[in-house]
């Protein structure tokens, strides 16, 4: 029997990444974090000391690019060749730039087929993908689609507690700036159809892994 597919799309801040691992383990699945994959292209290109909003440059990076997630919940990891970069990749510098990074065509194309490859590969009953565009780009075909919201508000209380050496501010103007250039090649706020929304601003960390679980076993019966 094919694995399940689970499709998890929000904005910055929402908890899609450490909600959707903790289900992950819970259910049994492996766990894929699409935006890892950025960041490390983001990385990669700064320390090659490559202009990140020259989409030629970063494009040519692509046969060079050797990056390894690690898809079990349990033994997670991100590496660009032997290196890891799961710390680095979190950095601000990483941050200011990865939009950038995310707004190539050719970039997305190239992980997208990546992501697939990866969603396909896994030995698990089941597999959650987390990112921007996977309910309606990755995996529009996944047996359970989810976008996980959160206010404003509630997103960037969030993402201040987990990012240390900045200021509340500048990280709030960063992840506004994040959702507004990122708007521009994909709609990551609103469902498609098709697709459950989790509105996590009322509900804590285990209530949102809870509704994820939840639903899961909801869909699939």
């Amino acid at each position: 029997m094919s694995a399940l597919v689970v499709a998890v799309d929000g904005p910055a801040g929402s908890g899609k990444s450490s909600v959707s691992r903790a289900a992950a383990r819970k259910l049994g699945f492996d766990y894929q974090d699409t935006g890892a994959a950025y960041r490390a292209l983001a990385w990669f290109a700064l320390e090659r000391g490559i202009d990140t909003e020259d989409a030629d440059a970063v494009s040519a990076l692509l046969p060079q690019f050797t990056y390894r997630l690690g898809v079990d919940p349990d033994n997670y990891f991100v590496r660009v060749g032997e290196t890891d970069v799961e710390t680095a990749i979190r950095e601000p510098r990483v941050s200011a730039v990865v939009s950038h990074i995310a707004r190539v065509l050719p970039v997305r194309a190239h992980l997208v087929e990546l992501f697939r490859r990866t969603i396909a590969a896994t030995t698990k009953p089941g597999i959650i993908t987390e990112g921007r565009d996977i309910t309606t780009v990755v995996s529009p075909d996944a047996q359970v689609r989810i976008l996980l919201t959160a206010s404003e508000e509630a997103r960037m209380g969030r993402r201040a507690a987990e990012v240390s050496g900045q200021s509340a501010e500048d990280v709030a103007k960063q992840l506004t700036a994040r959702d507004a250039q990122d708007s521009r090649v994909i709609d990551f706020m609103n469902a498609a159809d098709g697709v459950i929304t989790i509105d996590s601003t009322q509900l804590n960390f285990d209530e949102t892994i809870q509704a994820m679980v939840d639903l899961v076993h909801r869909t699939t019966g």
